[in-house]
């Protein structure tokens, strides 16, 4: 049976108190009166020790929405440099991770072939030309024999035969003048492609940015099909990421999304969704978004795989508690979480405003403490919005597994811990697993990339990722 991306976090969080039992369990033995090691066992004599645990209480409020996805980061203006013409190069100036401004000389081709050419056609140029000059002093000539003539007939001395000569013979010459002017518009088109072609034996950075993915060596013969470089402007990115079919009418543009980066997760990046694609892609069933990015700091690198938390609004009010207090009961397979009524009530204690590990909050004398059932409406940020609990309830968070029953009735100890400290616990749990996450995107992304049939990298959904991965989604209302 395949879980929902919600019952996989809930399973991930569990892993948070197994991280911290041993040291409860090795203050339980030193806290209580006369415990045996590894408090919430049997001691040595058989007798059950009261466990030591740590609680917090519920609050009440609304939870943000979220959406884990990944993405993949693109430099703004992202280009391939091809060459325009095949030739044999000669000279490299830009290297990997030069900058380059606009215009500026990437790699210089042979331009013997060319330049050889250019001096041909401009000759031919130069001839027709002379030609085109020719021509227009015969038809200057004709037409000053045509004007005499002309003065002439209308004095009797021409005949009508020979005005009509000079009149066709001017016919001829216009002819002639206009063909040698065509020549030389021909010539001067071929001069200006020769000379554009020249212009080719340089190639120039179409854009401003940064040269990578070089692929181009003095002496290599390249083609209009040879990638020589990729540039890009670094300082302002783009992310892309693929919106399941489930989540499109709940993310919308303007939404706020957290980046986080897989070489250090603890630095992240806020930005917000651009654009969104209304049409679903074709097998994916997923839409294409697009995360317009600052990064001037320089976090992000084209190329790489990011975990993208996109925020879509907040749940109904509800009982918050963290994640790591949901406990699935052994007995029942009942999901619920274990409370203490008493600290409420007979023995109130208070959150403290710090927790030291090195001061740590006292323990209580042992307590009752009962398990309960919940139904969990909304998850996010190691948070969970549960029905079953009231404002105040003190539930426990770490240790619910030493719990032990006897003759009906649960006893522990409880220190009380802040919500910062059960946080920061969570997010040591969270990077492990995205870090494995990570890895793993990029496996399937290189494995797809390397195959034959695929044509682009497209990085899976969340729904896919998830079950990958416990723990890899965000806030989704339960259905």
């Amino acid at each position: 049976m395949k879980l929902r991306p919600a019952q996989l976090r809930a399973l991930s969080v569990s892993v948070v108190s197994l991280c911290v039992i041993g040291l409860v369990g090795c203050k339980s033995s030193s806290d209580s009166d006369g415990g045996a090691p590894g408090a919430g066992g049997p001691g040595a004599m058989g007798a059950v020790v009261t466990p030591s645990v740590e609680v917090i209480q519920a609050r009440y409020g609304a939870l943000p929405l979220e959406e884990r996805m990944t993405g993949i980061v693109r430099a703004s203006n992202q280009v391939v440099i091809y060459p325009e013409i095949t030739a044999p190069v000669e000279r490299v100036v830009a290297q990997n991770g030069d900058y380059v401004r606009q215009g500026a000389a990437l790699v210089y081709l042979r331009d013997k072939q060319f330049t050889d050419q250019l001096r041909q056609v401009e000759a031919a140029l130069q001839i027709s030309r002379a030609d085109a000059g020719r021509t227009e002093a015969a038809l200057n000539e004709v037409r000053t024999r045509l004007q005499r003539a002309r003065q002439l007939a209308e004095k009797q001395y021409q005949s009508a035969q020979e005005l009509e000569a000079l009149e066709a013979e001017l016919a001829s010459a216009e002819a002639a003048h206009q063909q040698a002017l065509a020549r030389i518009a021909q010539a001067e088109a071929n001069v200006e492609e020769q000379n554009e072609l020249v212009r080719r034996t340089v190639i120039r950075a179409p854009v401003a940015g940064y040269v990578g993915l070089k692929n181009v060596e003095v002496g290599m013969r390249v083609d209009p099909g040879t990638a020589l470089y990729t540039i890009g402007n670094f300082s302002n990115l783009r992310v892309e990421v693929s919106i399941p079919d489930r989540m499109v009418n709940r993310i919308k543009v303007g939404d706020p999304a957290i980046l986080r980066a897989e070489d250090d997760l603890n630095i992240s990046v806020e930005a917000a969704v651009s654009r969104i694609s209304p049409f679903l892609e074709a097998g994916s069933y997923s839409a294409r978004a697009e995360i317009d990015v600052d990064n001037r700091e320089g976090v992000l690198r084209p190329g790489m795989f990011v975990a993208v938390d996109v925020l879509y609004g907040e749940s109904s009010q509800a009982t918050l508690i963290p994640e790591t207090a949901l406990y699935e009961h052994p007995a029942t397979g009942v999901l619920g979480v274990y409370v203490a009524p008493s600290l409420r009530s007979e023995t109130p204690i208070e959150e403290p405003e710090t927790f030291d590990e090195a001061a740590p909050p006292p323990l209580t004398g042992p307590t009752p403490v009962e398990f309960r059932s919940v139904d969990v409406l909304a998850r996010g940020h190691g948070v969970a919005g549960v029905s079953g609990l009231q404002l105040g309830d003190w539930v426990v968070v770490v240790g619910q597994n030493l719990i032990r029953t006897v003759d009906g009735r649960a006893e522990a100890r409880a220190r009380p811990v802040t919500w910062e400290r059960i946080a920061s616990l969570q997010d040591l749990q969270d990077q492990d697993l995205l870090r494995q996450f990570m890895e793993k995107q990029q496996q399937m992304a290189r494995e797809e990339f390397s195959s034959p049939s695929s044509s682009a990298v497209s990085p899976p959904d969340s729904e896919s990722a998830s079950s990958v991965l416990p723990g890899a989604t965000g806030a989704t209302p339960t259905e």
